[in-house]
Formats: C-alpha cells, structure tokens, sequence
C-alpha cells in the first residue's frame, strides 16, 4: 500500500511538474495556457513538490499572485496534515 502510495504521488509530481513547464512554454510562445486553477488542483492533489520545484526550474508563475499565496497555503495546508497524520500514527503505536 505504501509503495502504491509513493508511486502515485511521483507520477503526480512528475506530471504536475510537466505541467508547469508546459505551460511556460505556451506563455513563451503566445500560445494557449493551462488554467492556474488547474495547476492548483495538481498541487493541492498532491503534486505541490512537483510545483515547488517546477517553479524555479522553469521561471514561471514566480511572481504571479494570488497564484503564490494560494500555492502556498496548498504547501502548509499538505504539510500540517502531515504532521498530524504522524501523530496520530505516533500516538496509537507508541501508546501500549
């Protein structure tokens, strides 16, 4: 299950990275653009790595807001549910 798990969010990432640089070629080239809801739904369905690391790669969507502060709520967001996610997992098998 876990392996599924990691497999997925790779494929994700990867894609949500492709996705980015795809759409800076597209803004590159005049051509028609990927909806930013669209790149936050990437992000918030797990892709947000992907995102984090396309965005400096490819120079794109760097200085663009709201689309940065949406991003990174997505990040925080993902992370403490996390880290909540670890305690509970911490607290039920170190609790015997």
């Amino acid at each position: 299950m876990t392996a599924l798990a990691a497999l997925v969010l790779g494929v994700l990432n990867l894609a949500t990275f492709l996705v980015f640089g795809w759409d800076k070629l597209a803004a590159v080239r005049g051509r028609s653009r990927i909806p930013e809801r669209l790149l936050l739904v990437l992000a918030a369905l797990g892709g947000s790595v992907g995102a984090l690391v396309a965005r400096p790669v490819f120079r794109h969507k760097t200085r663009k807001q709201p689309f940065g502060a949406w991003l990174t709520l997505i990040v925080f967001t993902q992370a403490a549910a996390i880290v909540a996610g670890l305690a509970v997992w911490w607290a039920r098998h170190h609790s015997r």
